[in-house]
């Protein structure tokens, strides 16, 4: 008997004649519980955890998009932004023409990898968000793009309706099918070395910029 086989056996004979004892599996599942156009619980605790994460956060109402979006642009002084199919047009209408003009960058046919690095910027919307940890969900979906959108250029601005936003992961996991490409995002790309230097921008974008519409 080796010393397994023979520790196996001690746990037996301790336990032998044992009642069987009932494990409770409380396990956390989808709450339901999901913002509704104008909630405000749920938003202001994704806008909290995001801005943890040293995202940039707006919390506007949904007609002010545009002219939040077009702020943004022109403070990050964008030149040339990649625009993903399905984005609503609405979101980059041009509310002053004082404001210097960028271009817009379609992908279709699809950027290369040397194209995507030598934009500004990405523009998306997105699946979901959730509130608890502050993540974003992209399942390149309509105006979200292939992943690569979002991970090479130096700048992600994400917009997000209220609508999208759920409780917790369960809730958004609900939600995405698991054939869809998804890219979980919390906050801008970090890493950290052997002495906890913090790094950003390594494997994603630098800057995060997060338009909540309630």
């Amino acid at each position: 008997m080796n010393s397994r086989d023979l520790i196996l056996a001690r746990v037996r004979s301790a336990v032998a004649g044992a009642p069987d004892v009932e494990v409770p599996r409380a396990y956390r599942g989808v709450t339901g519980d999901v913002t509704p156009a104008g909630g405000d619980r749920l938003i202001d605790l994704l806008a909290e955890r995001l801005r943890d994460y040293r995202a940039i956060v707006h919390v506007v109402p949904e007609a002010e998009i545009a002219s939040v979006v077009e702020e943004a642009l022109t403070r990050r002084k964008i030149g040339r932004l990649v625009v993903p199919d399905g984005l609503p047009p609405a979101w980059l209408e041009r509310e002053s023409r004082d404001r210097e003009p960028y271009a817009t960058v379609g992908d279709d046919p699809e950027l290369s990898a040397a194209d995507l690095d030598g934009v500004d910027g990405a523009i998306t919307g997105c699946a979901v968000a959730i509130a608890e940890t502050g993540t974003i969900v992209l399942d390149a979906g309509p105006g979200q793009g292939r992943r690569a959108l979002t991970l090479l250029p130096d700048y992600h601005l994400c917009v997000v309706g209220a609508g999208q936003i759920v409780a917790g992961v369960p809730d958004a996991v609900a939600r995405l099918s698991p054939e869809r490409p998804l890219t979980w995002i919390s906050g801008p790309s970090a890493t950290s070395d052997i002495e906890l230097n913090r790094v950003e921008g390594v494997h994603g974008p630098r800057t995060l910029e997060v338009v909540i519409a309630r």
